[in-house]
């Protein structure tokens, strides 16, 4: 079977296809016994509701650079689904993803109670693939991003040796619950008892620090036992530097650092909780200035508001909730003077669209709105609907994918403006289709 021929069956597996979700660890413990896995290596995990794929892409870059090997997992991708498993930062073969699909199916056979077959979701199936990839290449530091919540995502069958919590907004309320509350006890479900527990919220839910104190997790929050300090305004400081603290013992450990190589003021966020991640299993797994210096400048990461090169100005955003896209607005504000800003959006159904689309209040002249496929797709005309009833401002044009509606909007922007593609991984991934690019 081809890769293709692989993908396809793990979708016929759920009714749903890709888009099935169906929470719960029984099922993905099964077959993981069944396979025999076993970690051999420190594991970090990573949940949130924003900045996870920062978090690990930062993790990912510095334990590569101390010259470790390392696996990272995480998920959607943009382009093609070898994206989601990487060995030191590159995504693996075909034939080593196809080999390691045949190996779970096998397993999975037989992993029911009586001996019959169990029923895998797309995510629980490529989790189980992941590590069988990690096995093989024999990793010395797996990198694992929760796909939905934590407390029940495929990821946390898994036993990390640190976990780390990003930020906790509301998203996939049908899922983890109707408010922070909610959603902050499903993400500290990751936590464990006596091993380093991190969140980089500065506000975290009530639930959240309940739950880690009543598991015994140790639990490190930012501005109290970790942070970042930018210059002050009025100070001589160096400007193009920041400042991480961190408490271990009674040491406080301070380092000067140049600024992350993602752009804008929350990576500040999500580069301090890894480096104060990386220092609590600094028995385990050591690295050096030397290799977080260049780790977390030469970070990149597509759809992360990712600036393309040229005119128009053409910036790429998989931001799909109200926190997402106040942080992107706050960043396109931050760009400087543009004639025109065109926005190219397709979101899916079961987002909150139009707490999503109002921090672009006023800010778009132009929106070229975009159905996107399957199930979960929002039609372009509802887009459309939600923007005029919300009155966010600006002509609304609508496509029938977000490939020809990158392409309208590059054909109707001068030099002097600037386009926006946001609102999911599946608009960026058509942008980048329009733009001739790789992610």
């Amino acid at each position: 079977m081809t890769k293709n021929d692989w993908l396809h069956h793990l979708e016929s597996l759920h009714p749903k296809g890709q888009a099935g979700i169906e929470l719960g660890l029984d099922r993905i413990r099964r077959v993981k016994n069944a396979l025999g896995q076993t970690q051999h290596c420190p594991v970090i995990i990573v949940g949130g509701t924003n900045g996870k794929g920062s978090t690990c892409a930062y993790l990912e870059n510095i334990i590569d650079r101390a010259g470790y090997k390392v696996g990272c997992y995480t998920s959607p991708h943009l382009l093609d689904y070898n994206e989601r498993v990487r060995l030191n930062g590159r995504p693996v073969s075909d034939d080593a993803l196809c080999a390691a699909f045949a190996r779970v199916e096998a397993a999975r056979q037989t992993a029911g109670a009586n001996g019959e077959a169990v029923a895998l979701t797309y995510f629980e199936f490529g989790t189980l693939a992941a590590w069988e990839i990690f096995a093989e290449a024999e990793v010395e530091a797996a990198i694992l991003e929760v796909g939905l919540g934590g407390r029940l995502d495929a990821v946390n069958a898994y036993e990390p040796d640190v976990s780390i919590v990003t930020t906790v907004a509301l998203d996939h309320t049908d899922w983890l619950g109707p408010d922070r509350e909610s959603i902050g006890f499903e993400k500290a479900g990751i936590y464990r008892a006596g091993k380093p527990a991190f969140c980089a919220d500065p506000n975290p839910p009530q639930r959240l620090l309940d739950h880690a104190a009543a598991i015994g997790a140790d639990l490190r929050l930012i501005g109290r036992d970790f942070g970042f300090e930018r210059p002050a305004a009025d100070s001589n400081e160096n400007r193009l530097q920041w400042r991480w603290w961190c408490r271990s013992g009674e040491q406080l450990i301070k380092r000067a650092l140049a600024y992350p190589g993602l752009r804008g003021p929350t990576q500040l966020f999500n580069a301090a909780v890894v480096l104060a991640a990386l220092e609590a299993i600094s028995d385990k797994l050591p690295v050096t200035m030397q290799a977080i210096r260049p780790g977390l400048i030469e970070t990149e990461l597509a759809g992360r508001f990712q600036v393309v090169p040229g005119k128009p100005a053409i910036v790429l955003d998989v931001g799909h909730n109200p926190q997402a896209v106040k942080v992107l607005a706050d960043n396109l504000s931050s760009m400087g003077f543009f004639d025109r800003t065109l926005a190219v959006v397709g979101m899916l159904s079961d987002k909150d669209i139009a707490g999503a689309l109002a921090p672009l209040k006023g800010k778009v002249d132009v929106w070229h709105v975009a159905t996107l496929g399957g199930m979960r797709g929002t039609p372009a005309e509802t887009l459309a609907g939600i923007i005029a009833a919300a009155g966010l401002g600006g002509e609304v044009v609508c496509h029938p994918s977000p490939c020809e509606a990158m392409q309208a909007a590059k054909g109707q922007a001068s030099e002097s403006d600037r386009i926006l593609a946001f609102g999911s991984f599946y608009t960026v991934a058509g942008a980048l289709e329009a733009l001739g690019k790789k992610a």
